[in-house]
């Protein structure tokens, strides 16, 4: 998979449903929903005790996910890197989404995603 044959939107249209589900699943603070679609690399990393106090510490701070706006689409030949405008229920501003998207054994895959 070379991600830089494909174009942004069909980008977009991958890395959108991927994140919609990171972002109800943390919200609900699933974690087994939430590393569906994790790299085993960054499954490791997120752990059930892991998510639970990231969880508690945003939602408690910013409130639950808000509206989420596409900035920009990074290709590389092996990934892909995401980056949207982000809100929150209870925090003012703008906020930072990313993920870098890869494909291993024929599945899209997360290998890093954040919110700040």
């Amino acid at each position: 998979m070379n991600f830089q044959s494909l174009s942004d939107a069909d980008i977009l249209t991958i890395a959108n449903p991927i994140m919609d589900n990171l972002m109800e699943a943390s919200t609900r603070i699933d974690h087994a929903a939430h590393v569906r679609d994790f790299t085993d690399r960054i499954k490791a990393i997120v752990t059930p005790e892991h998510l639970d106090y990231v969880c508690r510490q945003y939602q408690a701070e910013k409130g639950f996910f808000a509206g989420r706006e596409p900035v920009a689409v990074f290709k590389r030949p092996d990934s892909a890197a995401i980056v949207w405008r982000q809100s929150f229920t209870k925090a003012q501003g703008d906020f930072v989404a990313e993920m870098v998207l890869v494909c291993r054994d024929g599945r899209y895959q997360v290998d890093h995603v954040m919110v700040f």
